[in-house]
């Protein structure tokens, strides 16, 4: 089973204890949860369908240089988990981000794809934001 499929299925069981829930707070944090999971598993498949079109951080990147690189902890098939667990942590704190931080994110990320494709993946970005700008930004 694949990391995204992981991810899916734990998604799945956070429903089925959303649907036992009978306090407000619990079923709000369930609700947190599972939204992070499904995030996690749509970044996770993200990334394994666009593994060749990605950057891949070196030794400097990753550790800023603090670790040699050929000391490095981090095995490189883990760095596109790493990025989409950093990437669902943004968006589940994106309310609570200044105005102006969130605009620098949003150019960045618009940025990332391939330069004919930019504007639909701006679009698409700014889709999947509008999505979630009404979920609750409680700390994890």
């Amino acid at each position: 089973m694949t990391t995204s499929e992981q991810f899916r299925a734990r998604a799945v069981e956070f429903e089925e204890l959303i649907k036992r829930a009978d306090q407000p707070d619990a079923i709000r944090e369930l609700q947190r949860q599972q939204r992070t999971l499904t995030d996690l598993a749509d970044n996770e498949g993200w990334m394994a369908e666009n593994q060749g079109k990605t950057v891949q951080p070196t030794g400097q990147d990753v550790n800023d240089g603090a670790i040699p690189a050929e000391d490095d902890p981090i095995a490189p098939e883990d760095s596109g988990h790493i990025l989409a667990c950093l990437g669902a942590a943004v968006i589940n704190r994106w309310n609570t981000l200044p105005t102006k931080l969130q605009k620098e994110l949003f150019k960045d990320a618009g940025s990332m794809g391939e330069l004919l494709q930019t504007d639909k993946l701006k679009r698409q970005i700014a889709c999947f934001l509008h999505k979630h700008k009404d979920d609750e930004a409680a700390p994890i």
